[in-house]
């Protein structure tokens, strides 16, 4: 399935949100290369990482998973494990 970087990113069916489609997400959609194995990582130890990728990511991650991200909590997280977890557990 080859997946088209100027279309809508679809919403997946309720708990479909897979870490893969995550990092994904992050490299297609945002533009930041990561892999697989940087995705617990601490923000600080991404070489690329920056307060546009944050905004990027919760803009880009709310459709993709169907429904708002507590910014508030996603603000607080260390990592972008953190992020996905809040994501898809509310």
């Amino acid at each position: 399935m080859s997946v088209d970087s100027t279309a809508p990113t679809p919403v997946p069916a309720a708990g479909g949100f897979t870490l893969d489609d995550y990092v994904r997400l992050v490299n297609d959609e945002i533009g930041m290369p990561l892999a697989p194995e940087q995705v617990a990582a601490a923000f600080d130890e991404l070489p690329d990482w920056d307060s546009l990728y944050l905004l990027k990511l919760v803009t880009t991650l709310e459709p993709a998973i169907g429904h708002k991200v507590p910014v508030g909590k996603v603000l607080e997280a260390r990592s972008l494990k953190e992020i996905y977890e809040l994501a898809v557990t509310g």
